[in-house]
């Protein structure tokens, strides 16, 4: 009698998982992100070698990109890039991964990123451009900008949205925006999907002397929200919430298009 045949099972390749962020390679926000997901797949860091913040999707024309291996990590694959987060994220899936990863983290950021902040952010200019290469992604901020400041709860959330993801079939060009309060991991209240507010720094420029006497100008401003509403990120990060908005790259104005259509005379 013939012996059956054992079927053949083929091992699941395990997700490859993306990070950078805008703090640099050597932030610890970085670090903490990438300890965040260890185990739930192949992890390969591709950030810049020196903060990038505010640099929002700008990207590097005219001027040579370097590209180097970093021992930053001991036990992840790392690479430092001397552009922008959308760079880091271009280069990562044309010279380094030679494929798209299944997931482009961006973070730990230092510092807020809710609002409009999001417009200026290089660490959400990176998830951006992972997701209109059809890349799920995240960016994570803490409201926290010290080099001290405890990611406990920024590494929990990330796991564990991080874990749902990886776990279904979801839109390709997803893009979640998360922040996360200063604020210990058990006083936390949980994930909140919220809509982007509208709040604002309301800027001046304070104009001062350098040591020869020129002027100079430096940026500073208030933070001001417009927005009354309970279902947006500045609420939820008030009441201790994690905030969770889903954001896109298609800037059409939707509404006003329709208007616009049935009012505007085209000849």
């Amino acid at each position: 009698m013939a012996k059956a045949k054992k079927a053949k099972t083929t091992k699941k390749e395990e997700p490859v998982i993306l990070i950078t962020n805008d703090d640099g390679i050597t932030a610890p926000g970085i670090r903490a992100l990438v300890e965040s997901v260890k185990g739930l797949g192949k992890i390969v860091v591709v950030a810049p070698d020196k903060p990038q913040s505010g640099m929002g999707h700008a990207i590097t024309i005219g001027h040579p990109l370097r590209l180097q291996r970093s021992s930053v990590f001991t036990d992840v694959e790392a690479w430092q890039c001397s552009g922008t987060p959308v760079d880091c994220v271009k280069l990562a899936v044309d010279k380094v991964l030679h494929r798209k990863p299944d997931i482009c983290l961006s973070g730990v950021n230092h510092g807020a990123n809710h609002s409009i902040n999001v417009i200026y952010s290089g660490t959400m200019s990176a998830a951006l451009e992972a997701a209109i290469e059809s890349i799920p992604s995240i960016g994570f901020s803490l409201l926290d900008y010290s080099v001290e400041a405890d990611f406990t709860g920024a590494q929990h959330y990330a796991r564990l949205l991080v874990q749902q993801i990886l776990g279904k079939k979801i839109d390709k060009h997803l893009c979640l925006n998360v922040n996360i309060p200063p604020t210990p991991v058990e006083l936390l209240k949980g994930l909140k999907v919220c809509r982007q507010a509208y709040a604002k720094y309301e800027e001046e420029f304070a104009e001062r002397k350098d040591p020869h006497d020129k002027t100079y100008y430096w940026l500073t401003g208030e933070f001001v929200n417009f927005d009354k509403g309970r279902d947006t990120d500045v609420w939820a990060l008030a009441n201790n919430y994690v905030s969770v908005v889903p954001v896109q790259f298609d800037l059409t104005h939707y509404l006003l298009k329709e208007k616009l259509e049935k009012s505007l005379i085209t000849k």
